[in-house]
């Protein structure tokens, strides 16, 4: 890793109360941050979602005042990865209305990791293939590596420990992945001093 401070917001996606997705969310977070050079944010859905989109915020001048520390994290990360559980064989409409008040700067040629979770045995398969997409539309590079969570009651408590340590190798497996990505993407914006 290199020493330039590498930013991450990780975007919990489920706005309900006691979200188990959630969960996942805060493993990473502590993941993260037992890594050097690495800052990591979580904004989750719960408590930062944002009401129906009426436009698109193309700069800071059109963003509320409120929403102006957000955006501005949004606009600085390195990487983002989002975690959503799976809604009837999709990813959560509270995520997407998130992502489309940002313009596709805040995640062109970001690396885009992709975490889905579900309490049955598919694990958000359905819901990880169409962030695959629409992490392509918004001009982010994708992590091939996804990480996929059947059972995600059973894996983490509330406080987002571990409860199955036979999933510690698929959690181990996305993290070398998106780092592997994202320290890549990182050392070539410190070169050309642009993600354009």
């Amino acid at each position: 890793m290199n020493s330039q401070t590498i930013r991450i917001i990780i975007l919990s996606g489920s706005p309900r109360k006691g979200s188990v997705s959630l969960r996942i969310a805060r493993h990473l977070v502590k993941r993260f941050q037992e890594i050097t050079h690495v800052t990591v944010r979580l904004v989750a859905m719960q408590e930062d979602s944002l009401p129906p989109i009426q436009e698109v915020w193309k700069q800071a001048a059109s963003v509320p005042t409120d929403k102006q520390e957000i955006f501005q994290a949004m606009d600085q990360a390195h990487g983002i990865i989002v975690v959503s559980p799976e809604y009837n064989g999709g990813y959560s409409p509270a995520l997407k209305n998130f992502l489309d008040h940002f313009p596709k700067s805040a995640y062109h040629r970001k690396a885009w990791g992709i975490v889905t979770g579900s309490t049955g045995a598919m694990g958000g398969m359905r819901a990880s293939q169409q962030l695959q997409l629409l992490g392509a539309a918004l001009s982010a590079i994708i992590c091939p590596r996804m990480l996929i969570t059947p059972h995600m009651d059973q894996k983490f408590d509330e406080a987002g420990e571990l409860l199955d340590q036979s999933f510690d190798r698929q959690i181990d497996d996305f993290l070398a992945n998106y780092l592997w990505l994202l320290t890549r993407l990182t050392a070539e914006v410190g070169e050309t001093g642009s993600q354009d």
